[in-house]
């Protein structure tokens, strides 16, 4: 592959400041070469100040060592040329007389200030603040990835949004440590051109009394003159470079074409090659400098800057007629293109503009911190893994409604008032407190919309109080509870069966695919998560499943074998420690007629009980249950092991949030108190 234009520049430029180390080269030449190194310089200074941030100038660290070798290749020519000639060039001397003022100590003086000031002031300023910043860039790096995790999975930002914010923070922390580094060039260089221009003049003293037969007062006077023209050529770039770094450290790129990179970021804009052509030009006219060099090198810079910008103007129309054919192509195509259309997404939270500042992390509002905080509750307490939510703001919805939607389809909705919290009595609060009467939307229950100012004294008053956020936040996870059996899909089993297989590869190839297929135990865990048990322990769930499915592959038998195994979790769940928890057991004659009608086909089984007989157990659930609940306690029923499943069935349409257990679910330290039973 042949090497590019850019390439080659760059790699003549480097190696042009070996050449100069190693072979003499013309005072002509010198000028030409002094020149454009203060072009460079000026191109460093303009890049810097222009860049809208660090990363446009990903590549400071290397230009910065490369400037400052070419630059002390200059000197090291100079000092040849001055030593062994006398005659440095033009642009030596005219630093030296014109710059210096033609005096040794006012020259001398110039040149100190100068050195001063890139040690004392910029160079030390720079080396701190790169130093601080590279510590702050690396210290922020944690805090910046979770940022980006949690709008990754609040549905924010999208997976290539998320890798591209990822590649900017690994970019950022190695360019400020790179930079931390790099301020050494600068502050050595200056100590350099320091050592060199005392060497010149002792060595050009000593050249012009013992080569050139000078007295020592014209000597100290013609090679003073020519060494401070020296060290004033090449500190006030040295000097442009500190000041470029102290710009750019307060404010890399990751492209592999180097060369094309580099130029583009030192000479990509035009208006940064005009300012460079004035400049050149302002010194080649107004100063003794050649003004053919200069001259010719800012007609050089201002005609690449008028190539580029017309380029960029005919690009820029390009683009804009290509967008304009691409936007009426869409438009053509725009019928056929329906399958962005079928993408549903699992949960989705719409609201109105009002609650629009609630999900606005700039306005103060913290909602999409609070879905994280769901997606995380849900998975430590069911261990199970919530899609993303996604929240939209639809303009069709009453200002403070919101809806939940679970695969495209609206499932519950609320209303809330903004600027307002909502206090709920819970049972033993005796004085009233006024407000606007509502319902919390999660659970029904009476509640009043209260003022700010009420706030403390309903607290006071024994209220519950609220929150506008907190109440869309727990209406969303009591939302995805009653629906995660139903958004627990194949794929984030199949993900769920490779994280155990990490640790428990044996009980993973015994399990699946050889004795279960992954329809099969998603069923399994759906059904567990339909009564709200806890998958976390996977591996207990597994080893169940792989002891019995070899005698059976009804995915319902499975569930119950698995909740036996969690019955640690399970009397956990529903029944306090050192507490006696009252119950409702099931008549045994019922628990016959309802074993008695169950059919087992090849999709799995299902009751044919005689209707009057499941009137009359569902009314009898009813009244035991009513005494649970007067008592304010869970409505839990406790059956034989071989029942459980289907009288679950043949009550879960009439009673949601009924507990049904059977005994070898419970915990033998467990206290049990029956308070009635149900009969047929």
């Amino acid at each position: 592959m042949g090497l590019k234009k850019a390439d080659l520049a760059m790699g003549a430029y480097v190696l042009s400041a070996f050449i100069m180390f190693i072979i003499p080269i013309p005072s002509l030449l010198l000028d030409v070469l002094l020149a454009c190194n203060m072009s460079v310089a000026f191109a460093v200074l303009f890049g810097c100040m222009f860049s809208k941030e660090a990363l446009d100038m990903s590549y400071f660290p290397t230009i910065l060592l490369f400037t400052t070798i070419f630059r002390i290749s200059l000197n090291v020519s100079s000092t040849r040329l001055i030593l062994t000639t006398g005659d440095p060039g033009n642009v030596v001397r005219t630093f030296g007389e014109y710059v210096g003022g033609n005096d040794l100590i006012i020259g001398a003086i110039v040149f100190i200030i100068m050195i001063i000031i890139q040690f004392m002031v910029i160079n030390k300023g720079s080396e701190r603040v790169a130093e601080v910043t590279a510590r702050f860039t690396l210290d922020a790096m944690p805090g910046k990835q979770m940022a980006i995790d949690a709008d990754l999975n609040t549905g924010a930002i999208t997976d290539a949004e998320a890798k591209e914010k990822r590649d900017k923070i690994q970019q950022e922390s190695s360019f400020f440590g790179s930079m931390d580094g790099a301020v050494k060039y600068v502050k050595g260089d200056a100590t350099a051109g320091l050592i060199i221009t005392a060497v010149n003049l002792v060595g050009g003293i000593a050249m012009g009394m013992l080569r050139g037969g000078l007295d020592f007062a014209t000597a100290l006077n013609t090679y003073s003159v020519l060494t401070i023209g020296d060290g004033l050529v090449s500190q006030i770039p040295s000097l442009l470079i500190s000041l470029s770094t102290g710009i750019l450290v307060t404010k890399g790129s990751k492209e592999a074409d180097f060369g094309a990179t580099l130029l583009r970021q030192l000479f990509g804009l035009p208006k940064n090659l005009y300012m460079i052509a004035g400049v050149l030009a302002l010194l080649g006219i107004v100063t003794p400098l050649n003004p053919v060099i200069f001259l010719a090198l800012a007609a050089v810079f201002a005609i690449t800057a008028r190539q580029m910008q017309n380029s960029m103007g005919a690009a820029s129309v390009e683009a804009q007629m290509e967008q304009e054919e691409e936007a009426a192509a869409e438009e053509i195509r725009q019928p056929e293109n329906v399958t962005s259309l079928l993408q549903v997404d699992p949960i989705e939270l719409e609201f109105g503009y009002g609650i629009i500042p609630l999900a606005d992390v700039n306005q103060g509002g913290d909602l999409l911190d609070r879905v994280v905080m769901i997606r995380r509750q849900i998975a430590l307490e069911l261990g199970c893994i919530v899609p993303i939510i996604r929240l939209r703001d639809n303009i069709q919805l009453n200002p403070n409604q919101y809806i939940i939607k679970i695969k495209g389809v609206q499932i519950s909705e609320g209303e809330i008032l903004f600027d307002h919290y909502m206090a709920m009595n819970p049972g033993y609060v005796e004085e009233e407190i006024t407000g606007i009467p509502t319902f919390e939307p999660s659970f029904h229950l009476p509640a009043i919309w209260i003022t700010e100012n009420q706030r403390e004294r309903a607290e006071s008053m024994g209220y519950t109080v609220v929150d506008p956020p907190s109440i869309i936040a727990t209406h969303l996870t009591e939302i995805i509870r009653q629906n995660i059996a139903e958004l627990l899909s194949r794929q984030d089993v199949h993900n769920l069966i490779d994280n155990v297989k990490e640790a428990n590869s044996a009980l993973v190839d015994e399990l699946y695919p050889k004795l279960l297929g992954l329809g099969e135990i998603q069923k399994v865990l759906q059904n567990l998560l339909r009564e709200g048990i806890s998958i976390r322990d996977l591996a207990t769930i597994f080893e169940t499943l792989a002891d019995y499915a070899q005698t059976t592959r009804d995915t319902d038998i499975l569930t119950e074998y698995a909740r036996q195994a969690l019955k640690r979790a399970i009397s956990a769940r529903f029944f306090p420690a050192n507490e006696t928890t009252s119950v409702v057991t099931l008549d045994p004659q019922v628990e016959q007629e309802i074993m008695g009608s169950v059919k087992q086909t090849e999709q799995g089984a299902y009751l044919t009980l005689d209707p009057e007989k499941t009137k009359a157990i569902i009314e009898s659930t009813k009244t035991e249950v009513a005494k649970l609940e007067s008592l304010g306690k869970n409505p839990i029923v406790i059956t034989s092991p071989i029942v459980r499943i289907y009288f679950k069935k043949l009550t879960e349409d009439y009673y949601k949030d009924l507990i049904v257990v059977s005994y070898n679910e419970v915990e033998p330290n467990i206290e049990l108190q029956s308070v009635g039973m149900v009969t047929a």
